[in-house]
């Protein structure tokens, strides 16, 4: 997702540490492409990773893929994912993921949760750049929201005290603050955005939030070129809705629940979901997703916008260093989007089947 760049100066961490989680370490095969797990998903997944097959192919790209089958097994009624799943994102180390739909009323748990829990997927990136073309009330957005992906409100710790009363806990730790905090410094650096901006409620959570302000300030001391912020959650909202261009040149990040709304709010403010690429980083393996629902309404009917998978594939392979490949595809993708509601999907107020809409990216290749 990024490089390492040297330190101008020598400073001495207070955590060590030999390895920067997050960082793609996969090799390409003996004929020089590399192999991505594609997870198509469901409803409307098929067509849309239809859509980046076809479109990868055209360009060119030196990918494989290796097509697998998520269908959840409930394994001593824990939500599980298939052992071949599991064994092609570990040995790939990198995947792209069409949207899944979580069975309902049978006891399993969300298949994305799945996901974050199999593969340690700590950090999701969550980049929001206005489509030209595609107007809203906001222009010029540009902002870059990076969650922490595994605890907080989400750690799934909750249990009934006496019917009627129920207690949900907060999980904040430092190992896992710190892996985030580092990434989004070391991500800060990557795109040229020197300023990383904590977001919290360390005014009422003073012990939880508290320790995630307080292990920022401690990692913030190892990267003197970069500035180091911190606002309250509700702040941030406000600000935000009424002038996203405050937040161009800075990379937010911030505990699992906040990161979770205010990244679908800044989806919000380019147009939505069907628009925004996203990324989850872990240790090792990233697995790239859209991040809008299966839409089981339109699926197979011609109708779903591939754009968010596309543009979450184009970060994947930043992350792989395939920047010439990724810019090739984005500024397809985005040229086709402004050339007209012709060429665009109906959520775009275009009237383009995802076939239409796959042949012109090609074309504009």
């Amino acid at each position: 997702m990024y490089r390492q760049l040297a330190r101008s100066s020598p400073i001495v961490p207070r955590f060590t540490r030999s390895y920067i989680a997050g960082q793609f370490t996969g090799k390409k095969n003996p004929n020089g492409k590399y192999t991505v797990t594609l997870i198509e998903g469901d409803g409307i997944g098929v067509e849309i990773s239809q859509a980046v097959k076809d479109i990868y192919a055209a360009a060119k790209v030196p990918i494989e893929w290796e097509p697998v089958d998520v269908t959840p097994l409930l394994i001593d009624g824990k939500t599980t994912l298939p052992q071949a799943a599991v064994y092609s994102v570990n040995k790939n180390l990198v995947a792209l993921k069409g949207p899944l739909a979580t069975p309902v009323g049978k006891g399993h748990t969300s298949m994305n949760l799945t996901l974050r829990r199999t593969f340690n997927l700590f950090a999701n990136v969550r980049p929001c750049k206005s489509i030209v073309g595609y107007d809203t009330p906001y222009e010029n957005v540009d902002t870059v929201l990076i969650r922490e992906n595994t605890e907080g409100e989400y750690s799934g710790i909750e249990h009934t005290i006496v019917p009627g009363v129920v207690q949900s806990i907060k999980l904040i730790t430092r190992p896992a603050s710190e892996k985030v905090i580092r990434y989004a410094f070391e991500y800060a650096k990557s795109i040229n955005k020197p300023h990383v901006l904590v977001v919290h409620k360390a005014s009422i959570m003073k012990l939880s939030d508290g320790l995630f302000v307080n292990t920022a300030k401690e990692v913030g001391k190892e990267y003197p070129d970069i500035k180091l912020d911190f606002e309250l959650l509700d702040n941030t909202s406000l600000k935000l809705t009424a002038d996203p261009a405050d937040y161009k040149n800075v990379v937010m990040v911030m505990p699992n629940l906040y990161g979770d709304i205010m990244s679908d709010l800044s989806s919000g403010l380019i147009g939505g979901l069907g628009l925004t690429p996203s990324g989850n980083m872990g240790n090792k393996v990233s697995i790239f997703e859209a991040v809008h629902g299966s839409a089981p309404d339109i699926a197979g009917k011609g109708l779903a916008n591939p754009t968010a998978l596309l543009l979450s594939s184009c970060m994947m392979l930043r992350h792989m260093s395939l920047n010439a490949d990724a810019d090739k595809i984005e500024n397809a993708v985005l040229k086709t989007i402004a050339s007209g509601p012709e060429n665009r999907t109906g959520d775009l107020h275009g009237t383009a089947s995802t076939s239409h809409f796959t042949e012109q990216v090609i074309k504009n290749l």
